[in-house]
């Protein structure tokens, strides 16, 4: 699989619960300071911010984002996991929790978390094609199982060759083009999902 990444915060305007006009300046602040290459400035200022005001979502958001990003994935599952609780009508908590999960190799994890995105918004495009990236994976790690279990196996080690082949595909040239936003997934050795949002 290639890299996950996140989704901008900017973008998840989503009906009232992520965008409070009376707070807009102080998270365009925020978001540009983590933009900007100061993401421990943006926590400091957010941290601060979460202590007056803890129910705004879409700095608690950012929040997660950013700890992510730094590879503080323990602090970004707390983040995403109370957001889930707090706001269960969101579905981008729910997908970057799954990719975190994913990110530690925790794929059925992932699955379920994927599954209750997908539930919360059917139309979730994103979300969907990380599902496929955890299925696939999880279909990987089945046939390589067979093959180690039964060597004269004759069809798994063709799936298995045909799963790993799915993850070593590049992203298309006009994703990058298109200004799509870096990916910001922790590196690892294990394959991650397609996109982290």
């Amino acid at each position: 699989m290639s890299k996950a990444r996140i989704v901008a915060a900017t973008v998840l305007l989503c009906a009232g619960v992520w965008f409070a006009p009376a707070f807009a300046d102080e998270y365009r602040d925020f978001y540009q300071l983590y933009k900007s290459g100061d993401p421990a400035q943006a926590l400091e200022r957010i941290e601060a911010y979460l202590a007056q005001k803890p129910h705004d979502s879409r700095t608690r958001f950012l929040k997660g984002v950013i700890l992510a990003e730094q590879l503080r994935r323990t602090e970004a599952i707390a983040v995403f996991t109370e957001l889930t609780q707090d706001f269960p009508e969101l579905s981008e908590p729910y997908n970057n929790l799954a990719v975190l999960y994913a990110a530690q190799g925790d794929y059925p994890r992932a699955r379920e978390t994927l599954e209750m995105a997908v539930r919360t918004n059917p139309g979730y495009a994103t979300a969907y094609e990380n599902l496929g990236d955890v299925y696939a994976m999880l279909a990987s790690q089945a046939y390589d199982k067979a093959v180690k279990l039964d060597r004269n196996n004759g069809s798994a080690p063709r799936k298995l060759e045909i799963t790993r082949e799915l993850f070593t595909i590049k992203a298309p040239a006009t994703e990058a083009a298109a200004g799509a936003p870096p990916p910001i997934a922790p590196k690892t050795s294990k394959p991650g999902l397609r996109r982290f949002q």
